[in-house]
């Protein structure tokens, strides 16, 4: 199934646990660092550089891009690391996840509780995803380099539904 990241947003509840989908639209990487430097800036007060709300936030650090290429591999990284942070994302608007692995239950609750959805991607298959982007920008935490948080466009990325809205889960918890 093709899906528009945007339509997604308008009712997420029509995505089911197991289900393979395509998805095109915008997404932000952010591995543990820049969780850690959002979620802080977010206790502070401070603003963030960008805006959480209905957001898809993909846990990858791409690697360099070789010449004639616009990113490098981007595969994602295990998402219990970000277990400690998600709650508070989702809270403030995230949407959407993209990963790979098992989350805790207290992260598949609070996807229930937000009307979010856990995408995962199969491990090892960076370069292949590499190809599903058509633009990357930089938006913050240059200094974190891979580990920087970049806004990627992105067509038929392909995806499994792991947990959906309604909190039913392709794992066992």
């Amino acid at each position: 199934m093709k899906v528009n990241l945007q339509d997604l947003v308008l009712d997420s509840r029509i995505l089911k646990a197991g289900q393979k989908v395509l998805i095109r639209g915008t997404i932000y990487t952010a591995r543990d660092a820049a969780h850690d430097r959002i979620v802080k800036m977010l206790d502070c007060n401070k603003e963030i550089p960008f805006k959480l709300e209905n957001v898809t936030i993909y846990y990858c650090g791409p690697s360099p891009a070789k010449p004639g290429a616009i990113i490098g591999a981007c595969g994602p990284t295990t998402s219990s690391r970000m277990d400690i942070f998600t709650p508070r994302l989702l809270r403030e608007g995230v949407k959407f996840l993209i990963g790979k692995g098992v989350r805790s239950r207290v992260v598949v609750d609070s996807i229930k509780q937000n009307s979010a959805v856990y995408f995962v991607v199969t491990g090892g298959v960076a370069a292949l995803l590499s190809k599903t982007v058509k633009k990357v920008n930089l938006i913050a935490f240059e200094d974190l380099g891979p580990e920087a948080i970049y806004k990627l466009e992105v067509e038929d990325m392909p995806l499994i539904v792991a947990i959906d809205s309604f909190g039913d889960t392709v794992f066992k918890i």
